[in-house]
C-alpha cells in the first residue's frame, strides 16, 4: 500500500476517534443495481467516518465491482453461479415483467411470483456457496464485525448475521405487499388508509378502492411469496442446525432503514426501529460537461426536458422509439434522451441521444422544465430534490406505485409506454411544463425534503453507528415479535371476552327463565286455591 493511502486511512481513523469515539467494522451483503447504488453511498460515508467496511461478493456480481473502490474491502468467494447466469436470468425477468399484460390481477402476480422464485433460486445458490465456504466463514468469525448491513430483498445477510452472532441492519426500499416489513418487522399497515405497495392506490381511497386494497392485502399475505420460503426455511434450518424460518431470521433485524420519506410516502404508523431515509443519495448539481452545457444553453427560454428509462432498461422497441422521437420533435424544448439503440428516423433536431447522461446535474440545472422517467425511486427523489415535475412511464416492480404516489401528490402525469400515442406524450409534457399546478406541488415536496433537521444520509449512518455502539437496539424492537398471530390481533382476548359475555348472558337468561317458571307455578297454585 502506498504512503498516500496509508496517510488517508490514518486520517480517517483519527477522524473517527475524535468524532464518534468508536471505529467499527461493518460487513455488507449487497443487492445489485439501484440497491447497490444506494448502499454504496452509505458505505462511502461510513468509510469517510473511519469505519472499516467489508463487502461480500461473488464472481456473479455485476455492479459490485472491487476495482471501482479503493477504500472498501471486498471478500470475493467462489460461486457456481456466473455473472452471465445472473445477468441472463435478470434480463429475462425484467423483459417479461416489463412487457407482460397487466389486465388480469391473478395471472399477472402469479407470473411475477414465478419469475421471482426463479431468481430466488440463483440467490440461494450464491448464499449456499458462501456459507459452505469454511475458510471464508472462519475468517469472518475471527474478524469480529460490529454490524451486518444487508438488503432484505436479497436474502442471506440475515443468515450471515445469525452465524456470526452480529447485530443486523437492513437498507430496504420495499418488499411486495409490505410483507417483510409487516410480518418480519411488525410494521403496522392498516388497510383502511395504508395502500399496499404495488396496488397503485393513494391513502385517500373510495369504498371500492378500499375493497381493492383489502383484496391486495389478503392476496399478498396468504398467497404471494417473494421467495420460495419452503426452500429457504429448510436451507436456514440446515445451516443453523435448528428449526427456523426465513421470516423469523429476517425479523431479528435491529434497524430497518427505508429508502423513502414523507415527501414521497403517505402518512402511516411507524415503529422506533424503522427510519425513513429517502433521498440519501441526493446532492446539489455539478457543472455539466461543456458539450452538454452548450446544448442546454441553446434551448433559450423554452428550457430542456430530461428523458431516461433507467440503467436496467437500455432500449425499447423500434416502433415505440420512432413514435416517441416524433412526439418529442413537436415540443419547443430541447430534449436530452438516454437511449442506447438504433437512432429513430423521426428524431427531431431538438433531441439528442446519449448512452449516459449526468441525470442529477441535469435535473438540478435551472433550464430543466420536465423529467420523463420510468419511475425509479432514485430518479424520482432527484426530481423532488431539485423540484422538477414528471411524466411517468412506469415499467415494472415498484415503478407504477412510485408514479401513483407522485400523481396523487400532484407532481406528475402518468402514461403507459405500450399504449400511449405521440399526442398523449406531447399533451402530458405541455401539461406539466405549462400548468403551474405541477411545479408548485413538486416544489412543495422539495421544500419538505430539504426541511429536515438531520440529512437522510446522516440519519442512516447514525443508526448504523448506534447499533454498533450499543451492540444492537433491542429496546426499540416491539414486543409484537414475541406474540403469535392470534395474540397480535388480540383474538384470544376477544374470544375470552366474548365467552365471558356469552356466559353472563346464558346465566342471566337461565336465571330469568327459572324465576319466570317459579312465579308461573306460584300463580297457578294461587289460582287453584
Amino acid at each position: 500500500m502506498s504512503v498516500k493511502w496509508l496517510s488517508l486511512l490514518l486520517l480517517l481513523q483519527l477522524t473517527c476517534y475524535f468524532s464518534s469515539g468508536m471505529c467499527g467494522k461493518v460487513l455488507v451483503w449487497p443487492v445489485e443495481y439501484s440497491h447497490w447504488i444506494n448502499m454504496k453511498i452509505i458505505l462511502d460515508e461510513l468509510v469517510t467516518r473511519g469505519h472499516e467496511v467489508t463487502v461480500l461478493a461473488s464472481p456473479a456480481a455485476v455492479l459490485v465491482d472491487p476495482n471501482k473502490s479503493s477504500t472498501i474491502k471486498f471478500e470475493i468467494f467462489p460461486a457456481s453461479v456466473t455473472k452471465d447466469d445472473f445477468e441472463t436470468a435478470l434480463k429475462r425477468l425484467l423483459d417479461l415483467w416489463t412487457y407482460m399484460a397487466k389486465d388480469s390481477f391473478w395471472t399477472y402476480f402469479s407470473t411475477v411470483q414465478s419469475f421471482l422464485w426463479e431468481f430466488s433460486d440463483i440467490l440461494m445458490q450464491v448464499c449456499k456457496d458462501m456459507v459452505s465456504n469454511k475458510e471464508l466463514m472462519t475468517k469472518l468469525q475471527k474478524s469480529k464485525f460490529d454490524v451486518v448491513l444487508a438488503d432484505a430483498i436479497g436474502p442471506c445477510g440475515e443468515l450471515v448475521a445469525e452465524i456470526l452472532n452480529v447485530p443486523l441492519v437492513y437498507s430496504l426500499r420495499f418488499s411486495p405487499g409490505y410483507v417483510l416489513e409487516k410480518y418480519s418487522g411488525k410494521l403496522p399497515a392498516p388497510p383502511s388508509y395504508v395502500p399496499v405497495i404495488m396496488s397503485e392506490l393513494s391513502d385517500h381511497m373510495t369504498f371500492m378502492e378500499r375493497v381493492k386494497n383489502m383484496i391486495y392485502v389478503l392476496y399478498f399475505d396468504f398467497w404471494f411469496q417473494t421467495f420460495n420460503e419452503k426452500k429457504w426455511n429448510q436451507f436456514y434450518s440446515e445451516t443453523l442446525e435448528r428449526p427456523t424460518t426465513l421470516a423469523e431470521t429476517i425479523g431479528k433485524a435491529e434497524m430497518w432503514l427505508i429508502r423513502t420519506y414523507w415527501d414521497f410516502e403517505f402518512s402511516r404508523p411507524l415503529l422506533p426501529n424503522f427510519e425513513f431515509v429517502g433521498g440519501l443519495h441526493c446532492k446539489p448539481a455539478k457543472p455539466l460537461p461543456k458539450e452538454i452545457e452548450e446544448f442546454v444553453q441553446s434551448s433559450g427560454e423554452h428550457g430542456i426536458v430530461v428523458f431516461t428509462l433507467g440503467s436496467m432498461i437500455s432500449n425499447i422497441t423500434e416502433e415505440r422509439a420512432t413514435m416517441i422521437a416524433s412526439a418529442l420533435a413537436q415540443i419547443p424544448q430541447k430534449v436530452l434522451w438516454r437511449y442506447n439503440s438504433k437512432k429513430p428516423d423521426t428524431l427531431g433536431p431538438n433531441t439528442r441521444l446519449y448512452k449516459w447522461i449526468p441525470q442529477n446535474d441535469l435535473l438540478g440545472h435551472p433550464k430543466t422544465k420536465a423529467f420523463i422517467t420510468h419511475g425509479g425511486t432514485n430518479g424520482i427523489y432527484e426530481a423532488i430534490y431539485h423540484g422538477i415535475p414528471m411524466v411517468g412511464l412506469p415499467l415494472f416492480a415498484d415503478q407504477p406505485d412510485n408514479i401513483a404516489h407522485m400523481t396523487a401528490k400532484g407532481a406528475a402525469v402518468r402514461l403507459d409506454l405500450e399504449t400511449m400515442s405521440g399526442t398523449d406524450l406531447v399533451n402530458a409534457l405541455k401539461e406539466v411544463i405549462n400548468n403551474p399546478f405541477y411545479k408548485e406541488n413538486v416544489m412543495w415536496l422539495s421544500a419538505i425534503h430539504h426541511d429536515q433537521p438531520v440529512k437522510p444520509l446522516d440519519r442512516a449512518v447514525f443508526w448504523i453507528e448506534f447499533v454498533m455502539r450499543h451492540k444492537g437496539a433491542k429496546h426499540l424492537r416491539p414486543a409484537a415479535h414475541n406474540l403469535t398471530w392470534y395474540q397480535y390481533h388480540s383474538l384470544d382476548v376477544i374470544g375470552f371476552l366474548l365467552g365471558c359475555v356469552a356466559t353472563i348472558i346464558f346465566l342471566v337468561t337461565n336465571c330469568c327463565l327459572f324465576c319466570c317458571r317459579k312465579f308461573a307455578k306460584i300463580g297457578k297454585k294461587e289460582k287453584g286455591e
